[in-house]
Parts: structure tokens; sequence; C-alpha cells
């Protein structure tokens, strides 16, 4: 089968807002005090690295989204839901991992309706 589409690879990972607490100097005998407010809230971060199947001159995409918390089911449709606007009409081969989000029944029946993408596991 010969597609003329990007092929994407998306994974999400989240992060703490915490500040790392390292070493620093001081002067001899006085301990720094190094504040930072003390919550444990979290940020997620999902990204997608996309390439044209059959034409490597259009070089390499790259598309990320922040996001406050953690990613679910709609989370992860808002993002391709942005992905169908930068890719602007073009078809898209989505490389996926397991996570419980990509393959649940509101994302099959969303994907079920987009002509523009194709996935993958």
């Amino acid at each position: 089968m010969n597609t003329r589409a990007w092929i994407a690879f998306l994974d999400e990972s989240g992060v703490s807002l915490l500040p790392q607490v390292r070493r620093t100097y001081a002067p001899r005998g006085r301990t720094p005090l190094l504040r930072h407010r003390l919550n444990w809230k979290r940020a997620s971060v999902a990204g997608a690295l996309g390439y044209h199947a059959t034409d490597p001159d259009r070089g390499a995409r790259l598309r990320f989204h922040l996001k406050p918390g953690s990613y679910d089911t709609a989370g992860l449709i808002e993002v391709l839901e942005q992905m169908k606007v930068f890719y602007r009409g073009e078809r898209v081969v989505l490389v996926r991992d397991g996570l419980s989000a990509h393959w649940s029944r509101a994302m099959r029946a969303w994907v079920a309706e987009q002509d523009w993408l194709t996935l993958e596991r």
C-alpha cells in the first residue's frame, strides 16, 4: 500500500513542579537557605514527532502540548484535535503506546469519525 502520510510517534509524561534542591555555594560557615513552596502539583506533557513517509525533504515536525494534572481520554482528544490543525488535512499514521486512555471507548469512537488519522500500537 502506497500512502502519502506523516508517521507520528506520540507519548506523554508527567513532571513534578517541585524544584530540584541541590548543593549550592555560600560563604564558609553560612548555610544557604533555599526556599520553595511545598506543594506536589504536577504537570503533563505530550509530544508527537512526525516524519513524512514518502518525502524526507519535508523534514521532521515536533508538536507538544502542556497540561496541568494528568492526561485522560478528553485531554488526549484535545491533543489530537490540535494535531489535526497542525497537519492541516494531511494523512497521519499515529504510533502510540498502551496507555488505557489511548484505547478507551470514547477515544475509539472519536477516531472512527476522523478520516485523516490512522492508529497503530
